[in-house]
């Protein structure tokens, strides 16, 4: 075999989404710091997101996580998450399939019955309190970065559910959070193709009408993803984040859930020292909790702990031939998605 480029990954999931780390092979990334680099790769050179997120070497749920040399120096790793669409600056179920991958593969030692591991991120330092017993991580705690409300109760005029309200809110990368009902539908696995149809829509009109940047990381800006949301019978918070080109987060999305935390704050609605269970599609959970107040460029922010469960399921290579004429990855509707034929 003549393989020009090989990569190792260990195969994890969060809570059922998949976030693959790339533990071997990893290239050096230009950039002084994590959000360098992920420019650099959004901006420069996208040869590598491709290669590990495009057909015919990857399908069209999860992501791959590069594991990069840490940029500070009170962090262990650094990371930066690819999917199908660009790089991303933060996630929580990431974080966690992050942690678990440095701790069960013994690339950061793992202490019983508690290793705190540092990340290195784009969006800055997150803690991962872990868990652990008998050589497995049971369950992480994040301690994420500071979230903010961008703009509440904005309102923006759609072809097919007419005015439709939501929030703007930073939890790590921005969301437009979206109430379920207000595109007449309900969160369920029944109902996943409609969610992510209506979230493409709604993410390419929202960021045409409010463009946003991150105040202090310009290299964070723009609606990543809409999370849409709603309330079980129990009172658990239930949400479903549809992310491009066509498909929704499997867990119950920590980034989002931060971002809507901080919604919540805004509002008057949570506390610090409150914490509440949020509920995927597919009925996963995390405990969302509000650790502390502090501020990001002078607006008001808060502080948000996630936590969760990781699990390691494969171990495999990815490499790439030097005649493959299909290097440089594809995406197909079938699979993937109307949106798919936006890739470039």
């Amino acid at each position: 075999m003549r393989w020009k480029r090989t990569i190792q990954l260990l195969d994890v999931h969060c809570e059922g989404e998949i976030g693959k780390v790339a533990i071997g092979g990893v290239p050096k990334i230009p950039g002084d710091t994590i959000a360098e680099q992920l420019n650099h790769i959004n901006t420069v050179d996208d040869s590598l997101r491709r290669f590990l997120c495009l057909e015919p070497r990857a399908a069209a749920t999860g992501s791959v996580n590069l594991l990069v040399p840490a940029k500070r120096p009170e962090a262990d790793a650094g990371f930066i998450i690819l999917q199908a669409d660009q790089a991303h600056a933060s996630s929580g179920s990431n974080s966690i399939c992050v942690t678990t991958a440095l701790l069960e593969s013994g690339i950061v030692e793992m202490k019983e019955p508690e290793t705190v591991v540092v990340l290195d991120t784009a969006a800055g330092l997150v803690k991962a309190t872990a868990t652990c017993r008998d050589g497995r991580c049971e369950k992480v705690k994040l301690t994420m970065v500071p979230c903010f409300a961008h703009t509440l109760d904005a309102e923006i005029d759609t072809p097919h559910w007419g005015r439709v309200r939501f929030d703007i809110s930073y939890g790590g990368i921005f969301y437009a959070l979206v109430d379920v009902r207000e595109i007449g539908t309900t969160i369920e696995k029944a109902n996943a193709r409609a969610l992510v149809d209506a979230g493409m829509v709604l993410k390419d009109l929202i960021n045409r009408a409010m463009p946003v940047v991150h105040p202090d990381i310009p290299e964070i800006s723009g609606i990543a993803y809409v999370m849409f949301r709603d309330r079980d019978p129990d009172g658990t918070v239930r949400t479903a984040t549809t992310m491009w080109p066509g498909r929704v987060d499997r867990s119950p999305c920590g980034t989002g859930n931060s971002a809507n935390l901080a919604t919540l704050h805004a509002r008057g609605l949570a506390k610090v020292g409150d914490t509440f269970r949020s509920r995927s599609i597919i009925g996963s959970e995390f405990e969302v909790g509000l650790a502390a107040e502090t501020t990001v460029a002078g607006r008001p922010a808060i502080i948000p702990t996630i936590t969760g469960r990781g699990w390691t399921f494969g171990l495999h290579q990815i490499a790439l031939d030097p005649t493959d004429p299909l290097a440089e990855g594809f995406a197909m509707t079938d699979t993937w998605g109307p949106q798919a034929g936006e890739i470039r």
